[in-house]
């Protein structure tokens, strides 16, 4: 009886996150290393059906840089990078289109195998870029010039998750390489979501890695951009919570990070009062 009651106070804690976010866009990023993890990934993909059968309405931008490097070790091609951008040459670009296609492919059969109703939805016919400038040449990179949003809330209907491959397509017909988090960020503002989520393979913002107690709940914009100057916020992080801050400031009501190891990470975030991960709000 007493499990039974605290199942029911967890239903009724989220009981006015599930009113105020009815129908409500919600941008998740999904990619590196727990995109590989079997158990992980069918966890997240339950979170994001439970969310759809909730009455948001999701949308999955995922990365696939693990899967890409790997591929292109088993071909003899090893993998560059100038400031966390892949230099992109003609052969590469071809190995991360059809990596990201079949990992397009693989999620949205997952999402439709737990009930929910999915559609892929190739960043090419809904990205415009332009060739990304650089101190070398990178290649077929892009930087994003226009979301096409039209197109995609034509996928995202009321009851349908998408799921976004981030490919993008240039004036000159060409497709380029882009950053996922960058995709992610982009897209969410161009539909106004009501939130952006970062899920990653760390607790989220912490000043020291090395003590537990230093996490970060909560940060503002000016709070974050002064831990990016300090050097707090390092690597890998920093174009997380670059992509964050450009979102708030573009018109997304809040961003989080949070760990996509922790089961059921997605749902604690969002339909908790503590949460569990680091949100950056305005």
């Amino acid at each position: 009886m007493e499990e039974a009651i605290k199942k029911a106070h967890v239903l009724i804690e989220a009981l006015p996150y599930i009113k105020k976010f009815h129908r409500k866009i919600v941008v998740i990023k999904y990619g590196g290393s727990i995109l590989s993890d079997a158990k992980i990934r069918h966890r997240v993909l339950e979170d994001i059906v439970f969310l759809n059968f909730m009455g948001l309405r999701p949308l999955l931008v995922h990365g696939g840089g693990a899967h890409i490097s790997e591929r292109m070790r088993s071909q003899g091609k090893k993998a560059r990078f100038f400031e966390g951008l892949r230099v992109t040459d003609k052969k590469t670009l071809l190995m991360v289109e059809e990596e990201l296609k079949k990992l397009n492919k693989m999620i949205t059969e997952e999402i439709i195998g737990l009930g929910a109703k999915a559609v892929g939805l190739d960043g090419k016919k809904i990205i415009q870029v332009q060739k990304r400038q650089a101190k070398i040449d990178l290649g077929f990179v892009g930087e994003i010039t226009r979301i096409n949003s039209r197109a995609i809330l034509k996928g995202l209907s009321v009851d349908t998750v998408g799921v976004l491959l981030p490919l993008g397509r240039g004036k000159d017909r060409e497709t380029y390489n882009i950053n996922a988090d960058e995709a992610a960020a982009s897209i969410a503002t161009a539909l106004r979501a009501e939130k952006l989520v970062f899920l990653t393979n760390v607790k989220g913002i912490m000043r020291s890695f090395d003590e537990p107690q230093s996490f970060i709940p909560t940060l503002n914009i000016k709070e974050a951009e002064g831990l990016i100057k300090e050097k707090i916020i390092q690597e890998g992080m920093i174009p997380k919570v670059k992509a964050c801050i450009y979102a708030l400031e573009n018109g997304v009501k809040k961003t989080h990070i949070i760990d996509a190891r922790i089961a059921h990470a997605l749902l604690l975030e969002i339909f908790t009062d503590k949460g569990i991960g680091t949100e950056i709000i305005r």
